[in-house]
C-alpha cells in the first residue's frame, strides 16, 4: 500500500539531482577547512542571509544548542517562547551543555511583542536572579502552526532586546517557508538577529544538515563549539553538496507546500469533528483539533490505511507538506480523513 507521510517535512527524500551530486562531488576534509563544497555552501548561506559567516552542522538542534552558547554564558538566561524549540524539544541543551536557563514567555501566536521581552528582563540589581542576556525567536513557529512573523512585528522586537542590551538568535529552521510566504527577502528576516540557524533537512529536501549564520567573529565561536559537540565531520562535501543545490533550486518551490497545506486545511475545517484554525496555516504545517476521537487513535487509524501523521496533544494533530507530497495526496488524505472519522 502506497503511503502519504504527512508526520514531518523532515521525512522528504533528496531530489535525483541531490543524489548525483553526493555521489560526484568533490570532496576535502572539512575539520581542515579544505572541503570544497562545505566552503561553497557556508559562502552561499552567509550571502544569502546577509551574514558575514556560516556555518555547517549536522542538525537544527545543534544549529540552536551553538546559538545558545555563542549568546550566552554560564549562569545566564535566554528568552524564548513558551513552546518554542529550544525550549520543550532540545533535551535541555542550553542547560546541560551552556549552563544557561530558559525563561519561557507565553504568547498567543508566537509572536513575542516588545512589552513582553521587557516584563521578562531580570533586575541587574537583584543577586538572587540569573542575567537575562538573550533572547531566541522562531519563525516560522512550529508548535503555534507554523505561523510566520510580520517582519515589522520582528523588528519591533528585535529593536527591543537590542535595546536592552540582549543578544538575539533566531531559530529560523523554516525561515525560507517564512520568507516564500511572506514575500519578504530572507535577508531581511535575519537581519533582525545577531545569529540565525536554518534547516536544510526539512522543506529543501537534503538527507541532513543545517547551517549556522552571524558574524565572523560569532561563527568563529560557533565553530569550536561544534568540535565540543563531536558535530566537526570530515568529507562533509558528500551531504553539503545537496544544500547547495536545495539553495539554488528547492526555495520558491515551497510555495506549493503552502498551497497544497492551505487545501488540506480547507478540507479538514469541512469534515463533522474537526476544528482547524484557517488563520494559523500559513506555511506548510496544519495543525487541528478532534471532537469525538484521540489524536491517538486518529493517528493510528489513518496509519492504517496509509496516512501518516502526529498526534501533538489528546485531541491535536499535526500535517506536514512537504517535497514529494502532491495535490493528488491531498485529495486521497482528505477521503481518508473523512472514512476515520466516519467510523
Amino acid at each position: 500500500m502506497p503511503v502519504i507521510d504527512l508526520r514531518s517535512d523532515t521525512v522528504t527524500m533528496p531530489t535525483p539531482e541531490m543524489r548525483k551530486a553526493m555521489a560526484t562531488a568533490p570532496l576535502g576534509d572539512d575539520v581542515f577547512g579544505d572541503d570544497p563544497m562545505v566552503n561553497e555552501l557556508e559562502q552561499m548561506a552567509a550571502e544569502r542571509l546577509g551574514k558575514e559567516a556560516a556555518l555547517f552542522l549536522p542538525s537544527g538542534t545543534m544549529g540552536n544548542v551553538v546559538g545558545v552558547a555563542v549568546n550566552t554564558r554560564p549562569g545566564e538566561e535566554m528568552i524564548a517562547d513558551a513552546d518554542a524549540h529550544v525550549f520543550l524539544y532540545e533535551g535541555a541543551g542550553a542547560a546541560v551543555i551552556s549552563g544557561v536557563q530558559i525563561r519561557p514567555v507565553a504568547t498567543a501566536t508566537g509572536v513575542m511583542t516588545p512589552a513582553q521581552i521587557e516584563a521578562a528582563i531580570r533586575p541587574r540589581d537583584d543577586f538572587h536572579q540569573p542575567i537575562t542576556a538573550a533572547v531566541s525567536f522562531e519563525d516560522t513557529h512550529n508548535r503555534h502552526g507554523g505561523v510566520v512573523w510580520p517582519l515589522k512585528d520582528l523588528r519591533a522586537a528585535a529593536q527591543t532586546a537590542r535595546g536592552l542590551g540582549l543578544r538575539v538568535h533566531l531559530d529560523g529552521a523554516r525561515i525560507f517557508n517564512a520568507s516564500v510566504a511572506a514575500g519578504t527577502d530572507v535577508a531581511d528576516i535575519a537581519a533582525c538577529a545577531d545569529t540565525v540557524t536554518f534547516c536544510l533537512s526539512k522543506g529543501l529536501g537534503c538527507p541532513a544538515g543545517s547551517v549556522f549564520c552571524g558574524s565572523a567573529e560569532d561563527v568563529d565561536q560557533a565553530r569550536r563549539w561544534r568540535k565540543r559537540l563531536g558535530g566537526a565531520m570530515r568529507q562533509a562535501g558528500v551531504i553539503a553538496a545537496t544544500g547547495v543545490i536545495a539553495l539554488r533550486t528547492m526555495v520558491d518551490r515551497l510555495a506549493e507546500d503552502h498551497a497544497n497545506a492551505c487545501t488540506l486545511a480547507e478540507g479538514l475545517a469541512e469534515l463533522s469533528g474537526v476544528r482547524c484554525d484557517l488563520s494559523r496555516v500559513q506555511t506548510n504545517l496544519v495543525f487541528f483539533d478532534l471532537e469525538r476521537m484521540t489524536g491517538s487513535e486518529f493517528e493510528a487509524e489513518c496509519g492504517k490505511r496509509g496516512v501518516l501523521g502526529g498526534a501533538t496533544g489528546p485531541n491535536r494533530v499535526r500535517f506536514v507538506t512537504h517535497y514529494g507530497i502532491t495535490a493528488g495526496d491531498i485529495q486521497s488524505t482528505l477521503k481518508i480523513c473523512e472514512e476515520v472519522l466516519s467510523t
